[in-house]
Formats: C-alpha cells, structure tokens, sequence
C-alpha cells in the first residue's frame, strides 16, 4: 500500500474507533436507516412504486418485488442508467428529469433517495413527485442537507477538483459519483414548506448527525465532530448531516 493510502487508512481507523464510542444520535447513518427501515412502512401489497432516481440500482430487489407483488416503474434523467440495471427489477421506466415529471397520479409509493440535491429546482421536483401518486399514496425521500460541512465544500470546490479529491481519498465512489449537486432548498424546513405548498402532510421526519467524509484525516474529523455535537442541540432542522422525510397526499 502507497504511503497515501497507509495515512488515510490509520486515520480512517483512528476517526473510527472515536467515532464509535458515541450515542447512536451521533453513528446512525442516515442513508442505511433510510434503505432498511423507511419506504418498507409505506409498501402496499400488490401496490405500484415509482422509484425516482433509482437508476441502475433500484431500491427494491427482486425478492422484495416479487414477495410484495409490487409493480416498479424507474424514473431517471439518464436512459443509459435504467438500462443497466438488473432485468426485470423494473416494469417500465421512463427516462426524464424528475422536474418534468408529469405523472398519472397512480402510484402508491414513490422513493427518491440522493436525488433531490442534484436538482435545480426542488419545488418543480415536488410537483413530479406529487403527480405520480394517488389520494393516500406516500412520498419517502433521502435527502443530505444543504448545509452540510460537506455539502458546502462541494459547492464551493470546482467540478473537476472535488472529483479528484473524492476519488483519491474513496476510490470506491468513483463509479457511485458524477452528477453534480446544487442543494437547492435542501434543508428540512425548506423542503416541507415545498411538500405542504405541493398538497402533501408529513407522515414521518427523521434527522440524522453522523457522516464519514472526514474520516480520513482525524483532526479534521475531531473538529467537525465538535461542531457536530454543538449544531445538533442548537438548531437541529437547520444543520442536520442527512434527512428521511415521508409525506402523504390526502385522501
């Protein structure tokens, strides 16, 4: 292993293990809560999900698709990423910006995890999720929140230089990564005053601290852990790592 490597390594371990000795308020990742315990509360049997911005890797696998009898329809901005997920994981799929999304108004369940932080407009993004669904259907989203330590650098940093960055320090998010990110209205009270203007209520909001992007140097990772058990007393809606909100549209 190159010295770069063996330096990220033993700060990795080192961020890791202090991580560890912390509440779960502090470790739950959000994005692991959000796929293992929230969009399954909202499945109906026999019902039909759109899945927003699934891609190549959509949320339900086949054994979740056929136990439940679900029908999936994948939404995406990029044909080629429909294409290349696994066969039959999806009924039909539709390759369009989640902005100009006009749906039936059929579905039971939409997902649409990490997607609306690529967006431009949110709201218009809302509607689109809004349009796919019927009277009682729920909308679950994953979302980072905009004001994020992390978040804000990739903002700031140019395109090319954060991507490097990334690739250097996680080589394995090499292929996960490539869209880029604007964050528009990507804090919790933003986005549910855009669900309740688009005819939604809230079912669910689940705010989430922990984060790994700065395990790979330990000083910095001590200073925003810092930072971290300091905003999450202060103004938790505000400056939150990550989100999973759920919303209903009225019966």
């Amino acid at each position: 292993m190159d010295p770069l490597r063996s330096f990220i390594e033993f700060n990795r371990r080192l961020s890791a293990r202090v991580h560890g000795l912390l509440g779960p308020r502090y470790t739950t990742d959000g994005n692991t809560h959000f796929e293992r315990h929230v969009p399954w509360r909202y499945l109906v049997r026999g019902g039909k999900v759109y899945d927003v911005g699934g891609g190549r890797r959509p949320f339900f696998d086949g054994t979740a698709k056929t136990e439940y009898g679900l029908t999936v329809v994948g939404v995406d901005i990029a044909a080629d990423e429909l294409a290349r997920a696994e066969p039959d994981l999806y009924d039909e799929t539709h390759a369009i910006d989640v902005m100009e999304l006009a749906g039936v108004g059929d579905g039971d369940l939409v997902v649409c995890r990490a997607l609306l932080e690529h967006v431009r407009d949110v709201e218009r993004a809302v509607k689109g999720i809004g349009s796919c669904l019927k009277p009682g259907g729920h909308a679950c989203v994953f979302v980072p929140c905009k004001n994020a330590a992390y978040a804000r650098l990739n903002r700031l940093l140019p395109n090319g230089l954060k991507r490097r960055i990334l690739y250097a320090v996680y080589p394995q998010t090499r292929e996960a990564q490539g869209f880029p990110s604007h964050y528009d209205r990507c804090t919790p009270h933003e986005l549910h005053t855009l669900f309740l203007a688009a005819g939604f209520e809230r079912v669910e909001e689940h705010l989430y601290f922990a984060s790994k992007y700065f395990f790979f140097c330990f000083p910095l990772y001590l200073l925003w852990q810092v930072w971290i058990l300091l905003v999450s007393k202060i103004a938790p809606r505000r400056l939150c790592e990550t989100m999973s909100l759920v919303y209903r549209l009225p019966m």
